[in-house]
């Protein structure tokens, strides 16, 4: 009886994926690089959070994203799960984080496991970073989330 109890808490330990906390509005581990920035409207209705996801293929082709209530638990789906290019833009309206404040980004190793609901690696935030610049012109916004990724590699 001890050694499959001992055997559910080995498998569990092995299923679980790796959690890192994203420190800042730029963070890489081997595989995954996020970058983070404010596109700003005219108007907070207008204002979103983008974070610019480079990953390695061979690691991680899938991705989901999911907005959390710390308290509640409730979660808001940013992005089901989807098979991503190299990089990856996710937009973020910012009002949405007054509900969901906690972001996380989970990466998967296979479709799979994506479908599963299964990733290899979860990179979780509090909020958005307070280093994230804000930008109102599209063109920056893109090459300084393209310049932080560059240094984050």
């Amino acid at each position: 009886m001890r050694w499959l109890v001992a055997f559910a808490f080995v498998a569990q330990a092995i299923a679980a994926p790796l959690s890192l906390h994203g420190s800042g509005d730029g963070f890489s581990t081997p595989g995954v690089a996020l970058a983070w920035a404010v596109a700003r409207g005219t108007a907070e209705s207008s204002t979103f959070v983008v974070v610019r996801v480079a990953v390695d293929r061979a690691k991680y082709p899938w991705l989901s994203v999911v907005g959390a209530d710390p308290f509640t638990k409730a979660e808001l789906v940013r992005v089901a799960p989807t098979m991503v290019d190299a990089t990856y833009d996710v937009r973020m309206a910012r009002g949405t984080f007054g509900d969901h404040p906690n972001t996380e980004f989970r990466f998967y190793a296979s479709e799979s496991d994506a479908r599963a609901g299964a990733p290899a690696l979860v990179v979780y935030y509090h909020g958005v970073p307070d280093t994230a610049p804000e930008i109102a012109d599209a063109a920056k916004l893109s090459q300084y989330l393209n310049e932080r990724i560059g240094k984050l590699k």
